[in-house]
């Protein structure tokens, strides 16, 4: 049965959190996530800057994001290759979206995905605080627009 917010979810973020329900062995989503990490695209050096660095997470980690064509592309990076699983699954799940669904987004789809069990509290604040980033990324985004 999905919960009541899926309705209002977008179908990119659907279907990487059905991806991970799937599974329900926790090494076998880390697996997921270092494969995902391995996706994610090259990150420019000079964007790692402080600007850019999300804070509270204990490993680096960088996030940019641009508005093209009315949906927000995210380029995110990080040192640790776990957390740079946490980064690609959000920008699989986010790019392209408007800031408008970006916006309205409630980060509780992030126990539907499992990995806060198997996450430590650190890691599993570090993916909050990567979203939340994203979030007001997206908002800066919209202020510019209008």
């Amino acid at each position: 049965m999905n919960s009541p917010q899926s309705s209002v979810r977008p179908a990119s973020l659907e279907a990487i959190l059905k991806k991970f329900q799937r599974v329900t062995d926790p090494k076998r989503r880390y697996e997921q996530l270092f494969w995902l990490a391995k996706r994610l695209p090259p990150f420019p050096e000079s964007a790692k800057t402080p600007e850019n660095k999300v804070p509270g997470c204990v490993s680096q980690v960088f996030v940019v994001a641009a508005l093209v064509d009315g949906g927000v592309q995210f380029q995110a990076d990080s040192d640790s290759q776990l957390t740079k699983g946490l980064v690609a699954f959000l920008v699989e799940g986010l790019n392209g979206l408007s800031p408008a669904e970006i916006l309205r987004l409630t980060p509780d789809f992030i126990q539907e995905t499992g990995l806060n069990v198997s996450l430590t509290p650190s890691r599993a604040n570090g993916f909050y605080n990567i979203f939340k980033t994203m979030q007001l990324k997206t908002q800066a985004l919209q202020a510019e627009a209008s």
